[in-house]
């Protein structure tokens, strides 16, 4: 009878430890959980605002100011427009506003295509 007594204290003890670990470990689990959520909201956060800056930085007239300014780049006008074949060779013509093709590309030269 002490036998079988001393087996059960025995095992209670030992299922009385192994759910102590468990809580504590199911604990330590929620909170590393809580704070990886946390984390998740902060870069959401500030994967939204990137976003917000990056589309605040790529206007129309961001753009154009920093090609004058920086670049040093100016508008394409008749002017300074050098026309080329495919072959690369320039064409000569007679600059006037009506040999001007309509709806050409601007490269990054200031040329036309």
């Amino acid at each position: 009878m002490l036998r079988l007594n001393l087996l059960l204290l025995l095992a209670v003890m030992a299922c009385s430890m192994y759910l102590v670990n468990t809580q504590y470990e199911s604990r330590r689990l929620f909170t590393e959980l809580d704070r990886a959520q946390a984390e998740a909201r902060r870069l959401e956060t500030e994967h939204q605002r990137l976003q917000v800056e990056k589309r605040a930085q790529a206007t129309p007239l961001r753009v154009e100011t920093l090609a004058r300014d920086k670049l040093q780049m100016r508008s394409a006008t008749p002017a300074i427009t050098q026309y080329v074949t495919d072959d690369g060779t320039p064409v000569v013509m007679a600059i006037t506003p009506a040999a001007v093709p309509s709806g050409g590309a601007v490269t990054a030269g200031g040329r036309r295509q």
